[in-house]
């Protein structure tokens, strides 16, 4: 049976299963209800909820810092806004072109990546993605929960039980008792399914505006003004060029490798204008405002305060109103939560049960992602910053890149958009490679890799990288980048020159 018999094509350009194919595919080891396609039926995303997705996503407590890292390294207010605004522009590019693939097919990211990398393959890329959000899930849960400690304490007193309980493993009880509450949440809301999720960010998303806001407005009014920080030129405003390419990286690589499996999302959508104006009005704006609110804010706690207060959670203790107390606990864990189950769950959820569908589903894997979130022991982790943020998940994140350039190039500029759906399901069906593999694609990947991160620095094991040379130590500043082009690009190459008949 061709793949035009087996398939449909809507006016639109979404591509569904016709009648009798998917359940015909129910015997496959390569399907699960979770990972099979989307009928359109089903694609009920708008743009509105795209729109609340990435609100929900960027409003937390990392996007309030941002402008704060790029002002201490000397930038004006406004260069460190206009840096990440620019950041997001571009990351909104191969964003929308890997999110193309759900939306037309209604496939999640790792059913996506078996075109390029085989069925058995794509579990390469799928792993990659999923340990850098395993990774992440547990430092935010674990900033969630210290944040839910902390207003608590400020709700109760610091001489209330709350502040004073005894310590286990080096931290109060109270502490570990915050973290496994922000745990749970987390794991309820992936346990009630993506409808579930969609819904949970369409109300967070307005409320979290509404409380951020409102909290800039009453500070810049009892400040009487904006007070000294947007008015005080940055600190090295002459060497802005200078440290603008790497800042520049570094606010590309926050959202990288989230674009990675936006099909996980827009495998629900509409249509593809719907998916594309949500995801163009919700990520670039929202990462520039939030930003931009917090510089606001923190300007005005320097004549509220006597002092420059960055950090929200730090902000709320300062409050003394009970009814604000509670609102802006409210806003914290929103916001930390709307981030950490669709930034930091969702793949590694679609991408444990590709990993093995006919026994993980979705929800187990969500559950294997809380586990291993716990296993990493985020509290140890964040004990040293410095080696396990900007050192592991910042070079294992920039590996993501090269993912992102095989996707794209395989899916754009050699398949030109047109994939066998029922074939991503089939072990002996086109994308079966070499016994499930397309090494042409792993091939790729790994040099992308190796050109990307080869002369990062991982000390102390590898202090000046794997590669002690002076043009892969400045390829890894731009890591993810070189990933993207260096990965897309052989892939291509070898492609047309070897591997052409498996694309035909």
């Amino acid at each position: 049976m061709t793949a035009a018999m087996e398939q449909t094509v809507l006016a639109d350009g979404r591509v569904e299963l016709n009648a009798g194919v998917d359940a015909s595919l129910g015997t496959s080891s390569l399907h699960n209800e979770d990972l099979a396609p989307v009928p359109v039926a089903k694609r009920t995303w708008t743009t509105y909820n795209y729109l609340a997705l990435w609100i929900g996503m960027a409003i937390n407590v990392p996007t309030w810092l941002l402008a704060s890292g790029l002002i201490g390294l000397g930038m004006s207010w406004t260069q460190a806004i206009f840096t990440i605004f620019l950041a997001n522009l571009i990351v909104l590019v191969p964003m929308l072109l890997i999110s193309h693939a759900g939306t037309k097919y209604g496939i999640p990211y790792p059913v996506f990546a078996r075109a390029s990398f085989g069925t058995l393959g794509a579990n390469v890329p799928a792993m990659i993605r999923a340990g850098v959000a395993c990774g992440w899930f547990g430092i935010q849960t674990w900033i969630g929960g210290a944040a839910l400690f902390a207003v608590v304490g400020a709700l109760l007193g610091k001489t209330s039980f709350w502040m004073t309980a005894g310590e286990m493993a080096g931290h109060p009880w109270t502490l570990w008792l915050s973290f496994a509450v922000f745990w749970a949440l987390n794991m309820v809301i992936i346990l009630w399914g993506m409808e579930a999720i969609k819904i949970f960010e369409n109300w967070a998303a307005p409320f979290l505006i509404v409380v951020f806001l409102g909290l800039m407005v009453m500070l810049v009014i009892q400040a009487g003004g904006l007070g000294p920080v947007v008015s005080t030129p940055g600190t090295k405003e002459g060497e802005f060029w200078g440290m603008f390419p790497l800042s520049l990286m570094g606010m590309i690589a926050f959202w990288s490798t989230l674009s990675l499996n936006m099909p996980d999302f827009t495998r629900f959508g509409r249509s593809q204008k719907e998916q594309a104006y949500g995801q163009a009005l919700g990520l670039p704006t929202t990462m520039t405002l939030f930003p931009l609110v917090g510089v606001i804010t923190t300007s005005a706690t320097v004549v509220v305060f006597r002092k420059a207060i960055w950090d929200p959670v730090e902000l709320t203790g300062k409050l003394d109103n009970p009814i604000l107390l509670l609102i802006m606990l409210a806003a914290l864990a929103l916001a930390t939560l709307t981030t950490n189950v669709a930034a930091n769950v969702v793949s590694p959820s679609y991408d444990f049960s590709n990993l093995w569908p006919s026994k993980i589903t979705f929800k187990m894997g969500g559950i294997i992602t809380g586990v291993l979130g716990i296993l990493l022991q985020p509290w140890n982790l964040l004990s040293d910053p410095n080696q396990y943020i900007w050192v592991w998940l910042g070079t294992y994140g920039g590996a993501t890149g090269a993912i992102a350039g095989v996707l794209i190039v395989d899916y754009w500029f050699i398949r030109k958009t047109n994939l066998k759906l029922a074939d991503l399901y089939r072990k002996d069906g086109a994308y079966k490679y070499a016994s499930g593999f397309n090494w042409i694609a792993i091939v790729s990947l790994v040099v992308g890799i190796f050109f990307a991160i080869g002369g990062a620095p991982v000390p102390p094991i590898l202090p000046k990288g794997l590669i002690d040379v002076e043009l892969f130590h400045q390829l890894a500043n731009y890591s993810w980048v070189v990933g993207l082009v260096v990965a897309g690009a052989l892939h291509y190459v070898l492609t047309m020159a070897l591997g052409k008949k498996s694309v035909e």
